[in-house]
């Protein structure tokens, strides 16, 4: 049974049944977000597919036009929407015509009439989370996505260079 996913828990759950991750709207630039949660989702060892019209390849692997392109030559279990929620209906409905099993969309990006849409039709619907943030919050990866994991205190950390260190 489809359902709206609330909690940590229940996006984590989904990142553990599926390994198969369509990211529409991933971006060779390093500096975008979506590029970012693909290195580290490839990391991890998920099978990570480029939907991006605009480009052919990223992060060594063919990026496709469109979810459909895709599905001829990949499973997709998740399609990970990096889009502007204006975007999303139709890619909810191409997520629904290639047998997806999830809909996710990231940090920022909500729109309740495709979600409502995508329960219908059987998937699972994630809103404004984003898979490397719940996939790290659980598997101790927040050092590698840029948060302080170090304990936590009042006191400010003191840094010395490395170079400081030497003798001589």
């Amino acid at each position: 049974m489809a359902k709206l996913i609330q909690t940590p828990e229940e996006a984590f759950a989904l990142l553990l049944r599926y390994r198969h991750i369509a990211m529409v709207g991933l971006s060779s630039n390093p500096y975008r977000p979506s590029h970012f949660a693909a290195v580290y989702m490839l990391a991890e060892g998920y099978n990570i597919i480029p939907i991006n019209p605009r480009e052919r390849e990223i992060l060594g692997r063919k990026s496709y036009p469109s979810l459909t392109e895709a599905a001829r030559e990949h499973t997709i279990e998740i399609v990970d929407i990096f889009r502007s929620p204006k975007d999303v209906p139709p890619i909810v409905e191409e997520a629904i015509a290639i047998g997806a099993k999830v809909v996710w969309m990231q940090l920022g990006i909500v729109n309740e009439a495709a979600a409502q849409r995508a329960l219908e039709a059987g998937l699972d619907v994630v809103m404004d989370r984003c898979v490397k943030l719940e996939h790290a919050r659980f598997m101790g990866g927040q050092n590698l996505i840029g948060l302080n994991t170090g304990v936590i205190s009042a006191r400010r950390l003191r840094l010395q260079p490395t170079w400081l260190n030497r003798e001589g």
